[in-house]
């Protein structure tokens, strides 16, 4: 193999309160296409966004070509030649493809007028298309085009840097079967032309199809690294192990109860061959399991009402019912908490008080006026309850910590009375004081007879804090595991569609 041309030595990074790095080393050679895998947190986009020049290392070097540097700044990581695919789009909607693909690059013409020369715009934009297959022209408008389209322009965007190092961040979470499969084939043709590639997946079976070698991270440190022959499931789920999670389990008071909540074939948009039943019973707290792209959230906001159900159907204690609208599953005693809180679960520009009175306001109004005296008494009661840290429910949304904001969220439902609560991601983003709280309330609701769904993505969470958890794969449930069967090693098998056998489960 080449000498490798990008080095990082002990790179570390610190925040208050958590080590999201700890003395990280690894090498790439031209050519090499390197999978990057690990649970949620355990320090990977962290990584990319130090070597990106986004982040600021706390400690260690990096080397280019040779060179030592102690960070690299945006400017440098693209001079270097790396180039980055994210996660989260980066795109314009009121732009077409190439504009999106050359956005402050293009091409000009008329001297100090520098006006825009959109054909030979379009004509540069045409063979990245061709080379990805893509069925939709340089000239489509961004908003014409579906989610994984848009997944394809971000793909488009980093290969027309001619970098030497691409980094796709989950680039197929948003992909179909096929188009994943043209992404291999992407990634192979850059392989042959010697440029390098980072490829962060939550698939285990995309790092078979296409790595040379895997790095495993933990904790935020590197715990093992796999050669192209020993990159099998389980080698590297066994590296992604290796703690114990059950420490957080607090039992409920009694037994889950009857059925609360019935999904009955559900199908989503997203996974529109796919279908999802489960149950959630009164007293209950159900985890739902399962990788990035793997339908928890579109499942979610179907139960909500924010999308609608494909297929399938919804029954509350024994009865079908029909939610078409998030104001449908209120009616019905079913609130969802977002995983984004800030823009989808708060009015941050609102008090605490007026946050949560939002919901129900005709229950503090009277001739179409809001009694705020009310209001702000419900709110304190509140604010007491779930030890929202604020010495005023006048206080804006906006100047609170994300723990306590995740409490407001949770304030406006329980003035409510809740029969079904959805958690999507209840600590993301939240202290560990405040995470212990939040658990401590969610035990608190299930003992009142409240059915809770948590959607998380931190293993540690899912383990210690759910009675049962359920799995899903690529759109539907992969298995369900009793408290008995909670290891993290059978969750991620599961996560990444290997069965349960009968000898895991003994």
């Amino acid at each position: 193999m080449a000498e490798p041309f990008l080095e990082l030595v002990d790179i570390s990074k610190i925040y208050p309160g958590v080590v999201a790095l700890d003395h990280v080393s690894f090498s790439v050679a031209p050519g090499e296409v390197i999978a990057l895998v690990g649970e949620n947190g355990a320090g990977k986009s962290t990584l990319m966004r130090v070597l990106g020049g986004v982040v600021e290392p706390s400690g260690g070097l990096i080397r280019v070509d040779g060179i030592e540097r102690r960070t690299l700044s945006v400017t440098d990581a693209i001079k270097a030649g790396i180039a980055f695919v994210h996660q989260e789009l980066n795109l314009f909607d009121n732009l077409d493809v190439a504009a999106n693909v050359f956005i402050g690059r293009e091409p000009v013409y008329g001297g100090p007028l520098k006006l825009i020369d959109r054909k030979r715009l379009h004509a540069k934009v045409r063979p990245l298309l061709e080379r990805l297959g893509a069925d939709f022209a340089a000239d489509a408008p961004l908003a014409s085009l579906s989610l994984a389209q848009r997944q394809l322009v971000e793909i488009i965007k980093a290969l027309s840097l001619d970098a030497r190092l691409v980094i796709m961040d989950e680039p197929t979470s948003s992909l179909t079967l096929t188009e994943t499969d043209r992404l291999m084939q992407v990634i192979a043709g850059l392989k042959a032309e010697g440029v390098s590639v980072i490829f962060i997946t939550h698939r285990l079976n995309e790092v078979q199809q296409c790595a040379d070698r895997a790095m495993v991270l933990r904790d935020g440190r590197m715990v093992g690294a796999l050669a192209r022959s020993e990159l099998t499931p389980a080698a590297m789920i066994r590296l992604m192990i290796g703690r114990d999670l059950k420490s957080l389990y607090v039992p409920p008071a009694a037994p889950p109860g009857d059925t609360v909540l019935d999904i009955v074939d559900a199908v989503t948009e997203t996974y529109p061959e796919r279908a999802v039943s489960l149950q959630i019973r009164r007293g209950e707290i159900l985890g739902l399991a399962g990788l990035v792209g793997s339908g928890r959230t579109e499942l979610a906001r179907a139960i909500f009402g924010v999308d609608p159900l494909q297929g399938g159907g919804i029954r509350l204690e024994g009865e079908p019912i029909r939610i078409s609208t998030p104001r449908a599953a209120i009616a019905h005693g079913i609130y969802l908490i977002p995983e984004d809180r800030k823009a989808c679960g708060l009015l941050l520009d609102l008090s605490i008080a007026e946050n949560i009175s939002l919901p129900d306001l005709a229950s503090y109004s009277r001739w179409f006026l809001v009694d705020t005296e009310r209001e702000a008494r419900n709110a304190n009661g509140l604010r007491e309850q779930l030890k929202i840290r604020t010495p005023d429910v006048a206080t804006l949304a906006a100047a609170l910590s994300g723990g306590n904001q995740q409490k407001v969220v949770l304030a406006k439902w329980l003035s409510m009375r809740p029969k079904v609560l959805i958690f999507d991601e209840p600590t993301r983003g939240v202290d560990v004081g405040a995470k212990h709280e939040i658990y401590e309330m969610l035990r608190r609701l299930t003992d009142a007879g409240v059915a809770i769904l948590m959607i998380s993505s931190d293993m540690e969470e899912v383990i210690g804090v759910s009675d049962r958890i359920a799995v899903m794969h690529e759109g539907a449930i992969s298995g369900f595991l009793e408290r008995s069967e909670f290891s993290e090693h059978h969750v991620l098998k599961l996560a990444v569609g290997e069965m349960i056998e009968v000898r895991d489960r003994a």
